[in-house]
């Protein structure tokens, strides 16, 4: 079986390139595509269902919500699947990808080798979907943090079956269950 994980950027990638393997079982093929953003995203799905023709491929489409209706996001995503006749499963990142960061500040702090712990007791990142701009209270938090390579860096240390993010556990259970 193959799976290919359309991506909206560069750093799910990086992210998921590390933490993939922690999910799938070893003898799945994946393939991470990035993308230049939302639109590209959007405009390429279409393409790439009609054009992939390996057979035994499934597609994961993973997109941020900004700040968009998440119901609203996933159905338009799905919507763009239709009529290909290849199985996808959409899921959406709230709000941005670095809440899944936050869902484990544990790695957070391996990654960059800090102690987070006055963070860690804040009621405002115990729900990490509900942090409505994670990327830049990441930064606030490690201003050296850089997206592609502080995803590989967290990557590394993710305990993914005790993230605290609600979308990357749908993620996991989603992607498990297209196996």
């Amino acid at each position: 079986m193959n799976i290919v994980f359309l991506l909206e950027e560069k750093s799910m990638k990086a992210l998921l390139d590390i933490v993939l393997p922690r999910i799938l079982p070893p003898d799945v093929d994946f393939y991470t595509v990035p993308h230049e953003g939302k639109s590209d995203l959007q405009k390429s799905i279409p393409h790439k269902l009609k054009a992939w023709n390996i057979p035994d491929t499934k597609f994961v489409i993973v997109q941020d919500q900004d700040s968009n209706d998440c119901r609203k996001l996933k159905q338009k995503l799905l919507d763009l699947c239709s009529g290909y006749g290849k199985e996808c499963l959409v899921r959406i990142a709230c709000h941005e990808l670095e809440a899944w960061y936050f869902g484990d500040l544990s790695a957070v702090e391996n990654a960059y080798g800090v102690k987070l712990d006055k963070y860690k007791r804040k009621s405002t990142y115990r729900i990490p979907d509900a942090i409505e701009n994670p990327k830049d209270e990441l930064r606030k938090m490690i201003p050296q943090h850089q997206q592609i390579s502080g995803a590989r860096r967290i990557g590394e240390f993710m305990d993914i079956q005790n993230n605290k993010s609600e979308s990357f556990q749908m993620f996991v259970a989603g992607v498990q269950a297209l196996l």
